[in-house]
């Protein structure tokens, strides 16, 4: 079952041949974590999709607000068959048309997918997790680089490397050879009490768990949160190094190359990032 332009459908319409998301990467996309029927962090989902798409310049429909988004997602776990108290929900908008150059008729179309997630609370998986640098592509350092589009080549191609070498992830780097993320998460390293993530405009993800681990980071009282540029020489002097997003939210990195690390950091923010989620 999906949401389908707001109509709950078992399949959509689209054919491949004549999609632009399809063809030409021609969309931007939001996933975030439902729990107990309550998107997490909404609005800030809402806003990040709104500002991709306007970067993109896509038109967005009148009606698309944020009340709207969050009934259409709601719409669609009321009716799958398979119920849980958290889910995994992506929304993805594109541009109608087939041709590389675009038609008149610019109609965004969007669709809603979800799949049960049988963890409520976030967890700090405590399982080895060893990383790696990927240096056979680069991320270019640009704002297109900092949106959730279907454009997600490196990323890709890093994963399997990753899988193919026995890593569990990989680093991934601009093109001036600085560390700004993982292949599906942002990444925060820990030196004392002082976490250094990189820069938006170094080319990393603007990513929603990023910006929450930031926001508790600051609250805090013995934690100084940068956002710097970090060079990979900088991955073996930390103490922890640890990656975030919406649906894993804290992982901890216990090894990169001969380095272990420790996760004391991670696992203290992971307790007020849960006690945020059922507050709010």
């Amino acid at each position: 079952m999906v949401n389908f332009n707001g109509e709950l459908t078992a399949s959509t319409s689209e054919q491949l041949e004549h999609n632009r998301a399809f063809l030409y990467g021609d969309a931007v996309f939001e996933t975030c974590k439902v729990l107990d029927d309550k998107v997490l962090f909404l609005e800030d989902h809402y806003f990040r999709l709104m500002a991709s798409m306007r970067i993109v310049r896509m038109e967005i429909p009148m009606n698309f607000t944020m009340e709207y988004l969050e009934e259409q997602i709601l719409n669609l776990l009321q009716a799958l068959s398979e119920k849980s108290p958290a889910y995994r929900v992506r929304i993805t908008c594109y541009r109608a048309g087939d041709g590389l150059y675009l038609p008149k008729d610019r109609t965004i179309s969007f669709l809603i997918t979800a799949q049960a997630h049988h963890e409520t609370v976030y967890v700090n998986n405590p399982q080895p997790y060893e990383v790696e640098l990927f240096k056979d592509f680069y991320v270019t350092k640009h704002l297109l680089s900092t949106l959730k589009t279907t454009n997600k080549l490196v990323s890709i191609t890093a994963a399997i490397f990753a899988e193919e070498n026995g890593y569990d992830n990989c680093l991934l780097i601009n093109d001036e050879k600085n560390i700004i993320e993982a292949t599906n998460a942002n990444v925060f390293i820990v030196n004392g009490n002082t976490i250094s993530t990189p820069p938006i405009a170094d080319g990393c993800l603007n990513g929603i768990m990023r910006k929450q681990i930031i926001e508790l980071i600051r609250k805090s009282t013995d934690l100084t949160i940068e956002e710097r540029s970090v060079s990979p020489f900088e991955l073996q002097k930390a103490e922890e190094i640890f990656l975030t997003n919406t649906i894993i939210g804290i992982q901890s990195v216990t090894k990169y190359r001969k380095k272990e690390f420790t996760r004391t950091v991670a696992d203290q923010l992971l307790v007020k990032l849960n006690a945020k989620i059922r507050l709010d």
